[in-house]
């Protein structure tokens, strides 16, 4: 039995991971505040779980995690996609609450999914992943994005730390960024002013010019390059390299 762990699991890059992950008959696990649509399957369990309420995480988490290790999977794999752009602004005019939501979705939650998926899979018989999901936006300033941009820069970093406490070759912590994906964000970063998000022309060029790529494309990607094949550890990959 192989299992994937996919967080923001209930649309856009994380549903269509999900899908993937199916098709090639891992069991998954689902985290996320809503559930989706998708047909019963019995691979397929739902946790409904708030990332940004991290002071409840573990807790809320640890027995779908040990549930897992007691089934003695072959394979475990955690991929840290949830995302929220909630927050957008400069700095000077961002509510404090507004702040705290942002970096606790985009980085306080997957470093604490980090540390739980250490502490409970540390049996050395199971092949284990994680896969942070980050963005082109931990180097490169986005305007009305810095809590965005601060977050996925320590994204990357968490996948560094990793790399250097865990030298187990059964355990590989990597990062993708993915490239820019035709999801709901990509639309709500579009329908700010610019006073808001100063960096707005670039998400409508990125959707005039025809750039988005579809989640489902990704995904596939994703899933035969960085969860089922060999990868490096600690390792960034773009889209391109997919």
């Amino acid at each position: 039995m192989r299992v994937a762990i996919v967080t923001g699991a209930s649309r856009g890059l994380g549903n269509a991971l999900v899908t993937e992950l199916l098709a090639h008959d891992w069991d998954v696990v689902g985290i996320a505040r809503s559930r989706s649509s998708r047909a019963a399957d019995d691979c397929y369990r739902f946790v409904r779980c708030d990332l940004a309420r991290v002071n409840e995480l573990t807790d809320a988490l640890r027995p779908t995690f040990d549930a897992i290790a007691a089934a003695q999977p072959s394979a475990v794999c955690l991929i840290n996609n949830a995302a929220t752009i909630d927050g957008v602004g400069v700095l000077g005019a961002i509510e404090a609450t507004d702040i705290a939501t942002s970096i606790n979705v985009n980085l306080i939650a997957p470093t604490m999914l980090a540390n739980l998926f250490c502490a409970v899979f540390a049996d050395e018989s199971i092949e284990r992943r994680i896969v942070n999901v980050s963005s082109g936006a931990a180097d490169s300033t986005l305007a009305g994005e810095s809590l965005y941009c601060i977050a996925k820069a320590g994204l990357e970093m968490l996948t560094r730390t990793l790399a250097a406490e865990h030298g187990s070759e059964r355990f590989r912590a990597i990062t993708v960024r993915p490239g820019i994906i035709d999801t709901e964000m990509q639309t709500f970063a579009r329908s700010q002013s610019k006073e808001k998000l100063p960096s707005v022309d670039l998400f409508k060029d990125f959707y005039t010019s025809g750039s988005l790529v579809p989640p489902d494309v990704v995904a596939r990607k994703i899933v035969a390059r960085l969860v089922i094949a060999p990868v490096d550890q600690g390792r960034t990959y773009r889209y391109a390299e997919l």
